[in-house]
C-alpha cells in the first residue's frame, strides 16, 4: 500500500493522533516541577512566549515538510535540501529514536505503579522503599517489554491503528486529567497553589535563567522539532491544512500542561505546604514514584485517585511511544524495508536498548540528558533546513496553499530565524550549567555520567560522525526505494 493511500480518516483523528504524540509524561510530571521551581505565574509568562516563538514556528515547519515530501525526516531532508544534508534528518531521527529506548522504560514504571496502586501493594508511608525495590530491577525490564510490546501493538495496525488508539487515549486522558485538576481545586487550600501558579512576578522576568527554562520546557514537552509531527503529516490528506492544526497542537498541548499543573501545585498546597519546596524539588522520578502516593494518601479516596492519576501517565507515555515507534519505522520503510520488517526491527531494538536504562537508574539519567539536549540540535537542523531552501518561498508555497485555512505572514519567517539563535543559545546554555565551576575538569569530560559536558559532547561527535560517514549510503538507499525520484525541492520542481 502507498504512502499516500494511508491516510488519516478525518481531521479530527489526525489531530488527536498529533496530540497523543505531543501530549506525554513531561507534561505531567515535569511541566509542574519547573514552573514550581522558576517563580510560577513568571515563568508562565516567558512559557507562553516561546510557545509562539519555538513551538508554533517549528510544529508548522513540520506540519508543511511532512505533507510537502511524503518521507519521514532523511527522505525529507533529502528532498528539501539536496542529498548532501540526509544526515542531519539522519541526527533528528536518531534523537528521538534515542529518546524512544529510555522513554518505554518511563512507561513501564507508570504501568507497574498504576497496577500497584490497583492492589494496594505500594506503603503509603514510605513510597521510597516500593520504588527503590522496582527501579533497576529485571522487573524494571518486564514492564519496559510490556511498554514496548504495547506500542508496537497500536503501530503495527498502520494509520488507522494510530487513529483510532488516539481516539480513545486522547479523550481518556483528557477526562482523567481534568476529574484529578477539578479534585485538586475542590481541596481546601488549594487556592494558595493556583495563586502561586497564576499569579506572575514581573520583577523575576529579569532573569534569564526563567526564560531559559521556558524555552526548555516547551522544546522538550510540545514535541516541536523532534521529526514525529513530520512523520504523522506523511499520513495528511492531500487537502488538509498545515497552519492552523499546528497552532491547535501547540495550544491543546499546553492546556494539558496547565491542568497538570494546577492538579499536582493544588494538591501539593493543600496537603504538604511546608513540604512544597523540598517536594518540587525531587526531580522528575521524586515527584511522581515516591512524593505522588504520600499526597494521595492523606486525601479523602486518595487510592482511587492514585490510580487515576497513574493511568492518565500510562495513556500520555504511551501515545507519545506509539509516535517514536512510527518515526522509527518510517525511516526503515524509506530505505526500503517492508513495513512489518521495520516495525519488528523498531521494536526489537528498542526493548534491547532500553534495557540499560532499566537495569541502572544512571543509565537513564545519562540518557536523557544527553538527547534532551540534542533535541535543540534537531530544531536547528529544521530551521536551517527552511532557511536554506527559502524560508519566505517555503511559507508560500508549502504552508500557505489553497487549503489553508489560515494564511501565516512574515513573523514567521523571522521566527524560524530565531529558532537557530534560540536552539544554539540553549545548547550552549545546559552545557555550560553542567560544567559549572569545574567546567575543564576531568571529572566534567567522563563518557558516562548522569549530568556532564562530556557525556553530551563525546556522545554526539560519535553519533553525528557515524551518520556523515553514512550519507552517501542513505542517500542511494531511498532513492533506490523511491525508484529514482528527483534529489531536492518537495515540490518536484528546481530548488
Amino acid at each position: 500500500m502507498s504512502t499516500r493511500s494511508q491516510v488519516f480518516t478525518t481531521r479530527w483523528g489526525m489531530l488527536l493522533a498529533m496530540l497523543g504524540m505531543a501530549i506525554g509524561t513531561g507534561n505531567i510530571w515535569r511541566f509542574p516541577r519547573i514552573a514550581a521551581s522558576n517563580g510560577g505565574g513568571s515563568f508562565l509568562v516567558a512559557w507562553v512566549v516561546f510557545l509562539l516563538l519555538w513551538s508554533i514556528p517549528l510544529l508548522i515547519l513540520e506540519f508543511g515538510m511532512g505533507k510537502a515530501t511524503r518521507r519521514g525526516t532523511v527522505g525529507s531532508f533529502i528532498k528539501t535540501i539536496g542529498p548532501k544534508f540526509a544526515w542531519m534528518g539522519a541526527w533528528v531521527a536518531w534523537v528521538a529514536v534515542a529518546i524512544m529506548f529510555y522513554y518505554s522504560v518511563v512507561m513501564g514504571w507508570t504501568i507497574r505503579f498504576f497496577f500497584a496502586t490497583v492492589s494496594g501493594e505500594i506503603p503509603t508511608a514510605m513510597p521510597s522503599r516500593f520504588w527503590d525495590a522496582f527501579n533497576s530491577t529485571p522487573q524494571a525490564v518486564l514492564f519496559h517489554a510490556i511498554a514496548v510490546g504495547l506500542g508496537i501493538f497500536v503501530v503495527s495496525k498502520g494509520v488507522r491503528g494510530i487513529e483510532t488508539a488516539a481516539r480513545f487515549l486522547i479523550p481518556s486522558l483528557v477526562v482523567l486529567v481534568i476529574v484529578l485538576a477539578v479534585k485538586a481545586l475542590t481541596m481546601p487550600g488549594a487556592s494558595d497553589g493556583l495563586a502561586f501558579l497564576f499569579t506572575p512576578d514581573f520583577s523575576q522576568l529579569g532573569d534569564v535563567k526563567i526564560w531559559l527554562e521556558a524555552l526548555t520546557q516547551n522544546a522538550w514537552d510540545t514535541g516541536a522539532g523532534w521529526g514525529l509531527v513530520l512523520s504523522y503529516a506523511v499520513y495528511m490528506r492531500a487537502r488538509e491544512d498545515t497552519a492552523l492544526n499546528a497552532f491547535v497542537i501547540g495550544f491543546g498541548n499546553n492546556s494539558m500542561s496547565l491542568l497538570a499543573g494546577i492538579m499536582v501545585l493544588c494538591t501539593i498546597f493543600s496537603v504538604m505546604p511546608e513540604a512544597a519546596n523540598e517536594i518540587v524539588g525531587a526531580g522528575n522520578e521524586g515527584l511522581t514514584f515516591i512524593w505522588v502516593p504520600q499526597l494521595f494518601a492523606q486525601i479523602p479516596a486518595g487510592q482511587f485517585f492514585m490510580g487515576l492519576f497513574f493511568l492518565a501517565l500510562v495513556f500520555a507515555a504511551w501515545s507519545s511511544l506509539v509516535a517514536m515507534i512510527e518515526l522509527a519505522s518510517r525511516i526503515l520503510i524509506d530505505l526500503g524495508l517492508t513495513r512489518r520488517r521495520a516495525i519488528m526491527m523498531v521494536g526489537s531494538a528498542g526493548f534491547l536498548l532500553g534495557i540499560p536504562s532499566a537495569m541502572r537508574i544512571g543509565v537513564f539519567q545519562n540518557q536523557d540528558w544527553v538527547w534532551g539536549v540534542g533535541l535543540m540540535l534537531s530544531g536547528f537542523f529544521f530551521a536551517f533546513a527552511v532557511m536554506k531552501y527559502g524560508v519566505t518561498k517555503w511559507r508560500e508555497k508549502f504552508i500557505n496553499t489553497a487549503d489553508s485555512d489560515v494564511r501565516i505572514g512574515k513573523w514567521w519567517d523571522w521566527a524560524i530565524r530565531l529558532v537557530l539563535v534560540e536552539a544554539a543559545v540553549l545548547m550552549v546554555w545546559w552545557l555550560v550549567q553542567a560544567g559549572g565551576d569545574d567546567f575543564w575538569s576531568a571529572e566534567t569530560w567522563t563518557l558516562f555520567s548522569s549530568y556532564n559536558v562530556g557525556s553530551v559532547l563525546i556522545q554526539w561527535a560519535v553519533v553525528l560522525l557515524a551518520l556523515f560517514a553514512l550519507n552517501g549510503w542513505m542517500v542511494r538507499r531511498i532513492q533506490a526505494a523511491r525508484g529514482g525520484e528527483a534529489a531536492a525541492d518537495p515540490g518536484g520542481g528546481g530548488g
